[in-house]
């Protein structure tokens, strides 16, 4: 049983990361679309692109990633899903901001490297609020 448990979490894990570097790909894309073609500020650009991202993230997640869900209305299971993504959003940008106004990184650089920090958050708190 020991066993079973430490693979279905293994499986998980391995998975999400997946199902994360599509969305992060996703997010990525957008924000440099958004800042480089659109003009916006970089900060603004990161919100935008980074709810985009928690959304394909989300809908990958409930398709692959978990097969035990706790919630039964998918309405409440996104909406906690997207609070999670929400207060991983202001974890994002406020890395952005440190590794790119203080530290003097390259926008992007501070992404992937935010996005990267990030990924641990969304994960263990969805797993603990979401797909035990």
């Amino acid at each position: 049983m020991h066993g079973t448990r430490d693979g279905r979490f293994r499986r998980q894990l391995i998975r999400s990361v997946g199902v994360s570097l599509v969305s992060f790909g996703l997010d990525f894309g957008v924000l440099a679309l958004l800042t480089e073609a659109a003009g916006l500020h970089y900060l603004l650009s990161a919100g935008i692109s980074f709810l985009l991202g928690t959304t394909l993230s989300w809908l990958l997640s409930v398709r692959w990633v978990f097969d035990l869900r706790t919630r039964s209305s998918k309405l409440l299971e996104y909406g906690l899903f997207v609070m999670v993504g929400v207060v991983g959003l202001g974890l994002n940008e406020a890395l952005l901001w440190l590794f790119t106004d203080r530290a003097g990184l390259y926008y992007l650089l501070s992404k992937i490297i935010a996005a990267s920090l990030v990924f641990f958050w969304n994960f263990g708190m969805r797993k603990a609020l979401l797909f035990r």
